[in-house]
């Protein structure tokens, strides 16, 4: 019998669209979040469904959410601040876990802290599984089975396409500034190595012309080279500034040295909680409509020769997150993953199974 699917978080931008998203699929989730009158409300409005109230400040109350067997997706974020209650809880119960984070520091967080625990559990936890990094590694995985055993290198770039940004929701803008205070890694000679947010540029061809990224620690640097033994490096960039790619590389070099100080940290920490407020909303259907999706990913070989090129083009990134979720956990309940531990989206579905996933949400190849 297939568990039962909990989406933590139900109440925010990315909880409300996933959601829709789950009710349209005909799931049935309970709606968990922390504000009583607002969740039941929701519950009754998309049909009646079970609700019920917990907050990260209280973790029973989030461990009371789930059995095992069932499915915990958790939009709660910014995931450093708020997503280990959730974490946490679906390790306990031996429940499978889906997250919306975008955050680099968690998701090491995941991989590095909770994958013994998990496999011990007999649970799965797949963070990041939105559009930060589920496309990438789609891509990626592409990449490297058309690449063959001679793919050494990885280099995978995230734009947004259209003629508007979609906007961003205010967890998002939470998440993306706290970012810019903590480290960064990526996957170098067969390891995770710690590096600054930022610190490389590099251009990828997009729609018949060159488009710069900087970098950024994902998923991706942990769950592909998990698919090919001889993979040495893997490196992402997210390619959403343009022009000013370059200008957020010297920003993350002085946010780098000033946090260094003694003091200085927990300072901006501060500031940044009381200027970037999220669960602030974000951008409504007809502004998500203006912008799309474009991801590619470049597998090479020792000497840096290309061997394989995927592209993949898709929905507003917000739209695509609710959607995959959505599918990811209905997937999960009714199937279960393919292992446990902390997994990437390649190890939890399968690459064919997540293509065809990606595509029911709108992310194919071009």
């Amino acid at each position: 019998m297939p568990g039962q699917i909990v989406l933590f978080g139900a109440t925010g931008y990315t909880g409300r669209l996933t959601a829709a998203a789950l009710v349209a699929r005909g799931e049935r989730p309970v709606l968990a979040a922390r504000n009583s009158h607002e969740v039941k409300a929701m519950a009754r409005k998309l049909g009646r469904l079970d609700s019920a109230v917990a907050d990260v400040s209280r973790p029973e109350t989030v461990r009371e959410l789930v059995e095992r067997g069932d499915v915990l997706i958790s939009t709660v974020g910014p995931f450093v601040r708020w997503g280990g209650p959730a974490v946490r809880a679906a390790i306990a119960a031996g429940a499978h876990y889906l997250d919306s984070t975008g955050e680099g520091t968690f998701i090491r967080e995941v991989f590095e802290r909770h994958d013994d625990a998990a496999r011990a559990a007999g649970c799965g936890l797949i963070t990041a599984f939105g559009y930060d990094w589920v496309p990438g590694n789609l891509a990626g995985g592409l990449a490297l089975r058309e690449a063959g055993e001679a793919a050494r290198r990885l280099d995978i770039g995230y734009y947004m396409t259209g003629s508007g940004a979609g906007g961003m929701s205010g967890g998002t803008r939470a998440s993306t500034a706290g970012m810019m205070l903590e480290p960064a890694y990526t996957f170098r000679a067969g390891r995770v190595v710690t590096e600054r947010g930022a610190s490389r540029l590099r251009s990828f061809p997009v729609r018949g012309r060159e488009r710069p990224a900087v970098s950024v620690g994902s998923s991706e640097h942990f769950a592909l080279p998990r698919l090919a033994d001889g993979l040495r490096d893997v490196d992402v960039y997210l390619g959403w500034f343009g022009s000013m790619s370059r200008a957020l590389q010297g920003v993350s070099a002085a946010t780098s040295l000033v946090t260094r100080v003694p003091g200085a940290r927990s300072a901006l920490e501060g500031t940044l909680t009381r200027l970037v407020k999220g669960s602030s909303g974000g951008p409504d259907a007809a502004q998500r409509a203006q912008s799309g999706s474009h991801v590619v990913a470049i597998a090479s070989d020792a000497d840096g020769q290309a061997l394989a090129e995927v592209h993949l083009e898709g929905p507003n990134g917000y739209t695509f997150t609710a959607d995959i979720l959505a599918w990811g956990a209905a997937t999960a309940a009714r199937e279960g993953l393919r292992a446990t531990g902390a997994l990437g989206p390649v190890d939890g579905f399968g690459l064919d199974q997540l293509r065809g996933g990606c595509a029911e949400a709108g992310l194919t190849r071009v």
